[in-house]
């Protein structure tokens, strides 16, 4: 069945088609209004009387390849109501084309979207190739135009910081948890500015956030009767966090249960060596500020007297600087096992070894396979008590946090002295086992037990901070609601904030954020 296309089909709702020319890449469309008669904008009465007429020029969608361009027969009309202010009133024609407008409705939702999309100047070089004539200001200019599209008044929100600038300075977003979108931008992290977006929205009923101070006193300030979640994956990775802390002040007692505490420079890498000169002056630096915090001497007076930063003096203090060796991810880890099976065939020179690894797909350098071979080959002369090593904080609560069965006898063995020497270690590492277990099955009941353990532990700092949220966290394990979809939608705000590279002004980022969604 055929179907027999008309001119006017081509032109939006309630206009005919008079004519149509080409001129150049360009279709010129005359086109005329159905309708006799006209309403008012001003009272809203209706008109017969045409006064004059002139012609609007306005962009449509692109027809065949080609740029459309519409020509608008539009009439003027007198109003003859007695109390109207307005004598003489141009036709409107709604939303197909606005007043003032310079495109039509269909070519201006189009052109706004693909703002949304792409922001101004690769939205500007695509709508090129699609023959839609904008300039990237322009786009801009209808992102803004446009505005918020409405949205319903959340009542679970997530809050959380993003970096403007990372270090330097920070923004927050407020995203609806139950329609899963963003809410608001605020312009910066301040429990104030957060506080005054909150007493807007009074209807908020849950508030899920991080562990940082600053929201939850703001909505505890605004929001007295709201429950706060504090967010799981933080609450995790803060308990994994407490735990390396833990080993990083047990470094001493390791090494000495390994009998690691001499240190052997002469079988020792020129990077290693390096490593193990600055452990030395570390611990010149460490010895001296011990010192006068056993005289009873304040943080600020031991940064005065030294010159070193309050940072660098609580670490110390806290344990945290007694890495002989601070272990870094090699790129040498997928090919570990290979080089093993050559060096033990007698394949033993570090240039043939790196050639014969860019044939795997090595991409890295000669001086890397070099190392490792030299750092074999003292090992093979020297002997077992030059040999021994401690391994990373890092590496070691990887492995005593690791199952068993995926531990080479080494390991194991180094595990086991480990948990044989230090027991307050492993007392601690069974607390954060039990806290991530709680969590994960939802034993809120627990909760308190577990904190009158965790503070009496090398975890207590950590034990201590959940007590003081301890509403929140409580919340958290319960309660099904968490802070993650928020932390996407920053993940997304990243992206759009890179695409204008990093000039987007807030409301921009609101409008291309929130009208994508």
């Amino acid at each position: 069945m055929s179907t027999k296309l008309c001119a006017s089909d081509l032109v939006p709702a309630g206009f005919i088609a008079e004519r149509i020319t080409r001129v150049g890449d360009e279709t010129c469309i005359l086109l005329s209004r159905t309708s006799a008669t006209a309403a008012c904008p001003a009272c809203g009465r209706m008109s017969r009387t045409v006064r004059s007429r002139y012609c609007r020029q306005v962009a449509d969608l692109p027809l065949s390849g080609r740029r459309v361009r519409l020509l608008v027969r539009t009439r003027r009309f007198a109003c003859d109501a007695v109390l109207c202010g307005r004598q003489i009133f141009a036709e409107r024609f709604g939303d197909v084309l606005p007043p003032y407008a310079r495109r039509t409705g269909r070519l201006e939702h189009v052109v706004h979207h693909l703002a949304l999309a792409l922001g101004g100047r690769p939205a500007a070089r695509f709508a090129q190739r699609l023959m839609v004539p904008v300039s990237n200001d322009t786009l801009l200019r209808v992102i803004r135009r446009q505005g918020l599209p409405p949205s319903a008044p959340p009542s679970v929100i997530g809050i959380d910081d993003w970096a403007w600038r990372r270090n330097h300075r920070y923004g927050t977003i407020v995203c609806d948890l139950e329609r899963r979108r963003p809410v608001s931008l605020l312009p910066d992290r301040e429990p104030a500015t957060a506080e005054a977006w909150l007493r807007q929205n009074r209807q908020i009923q849950i508030v899920a956030r991080d562990r940082g101070g600053a929201y939850g006193l703001a909505a505890a300030r605004a929001l007295p009767d709201a429950v706060q979640v504090a967010d799981r994956w933080h609450l995790m990775e803060n308990a994994s966090r407490a735990f390396l802390d833990a080993v990083r002040k047990s470094m001493r007692q390791i090494r000495k249960t390994l009998g690691a505490t001499r240190v052997d420079p002469k079988v020792l890498t020129a990077a290693e060596r390096l490593q193990y000169e600055g452990y030395l002056r570390r611990e010149q630096t460490n010895a001296a500020i011990m010192a006068l915090a056993k005289d009873g001497m304040t943080i600020k007076e031991i940064v005065r007297r030294t010159g070193h930063s309050r940072g660098l003096v609580r670490q110390v203090l806290r344990g945290q600087r007694n890495d002989v060796f601070r272990s870094r991810e090699s790129s040498l880890e997928m090919y570990l096992e290979w080089l093993d099976a050559q060096w033990a065939a007698g394949k033993r020179n570090g240039t043939e070894l790196w050639r014969r690894l860019r044939t795997q797909g090595f991409r890295g350098s000669r001086r890397v396979v070099s190392e490792w071979a030299t750092r074999r080959k003292r090992a093979d002369k020297a002997d077992a008590e030059s040999l021994t090593r401690t391994p990373s904080a890092r590496t070691i609560a990887r492995l005593l946090t690791t199952n068993r069965d995926t531990l080479t006898k080494s390991e194991t063995v180094t595990i086991a002295a480990i948990e044989s020497g230090v027991p307050l270690l492993i007392a601690a590492r069974e607390i954060i086992t039990d806290f991530h277990l709680m969590v994960r099955r939802k034993m809120e009941n627990q909760l308190m037990p577990w904190i009158d353990r965790a503070r009496d532990s090398l975890v207590a700092s950590f034990g201590n901070g959940v007590a003081k949220d301890i509403q929140a966290v409580r919340a958290a394990i319960v309660s099904p609601w968490s802070n993650g979809q928020t932390e996407g939608q920053i993940t997304k705000l990243k992206l759009v904030k890179r695409q204008m590279y990093g000039r987007g002004k807030l409301d921009l980022l609101q409008a291309r954020l929130i009208g994508a969604t």
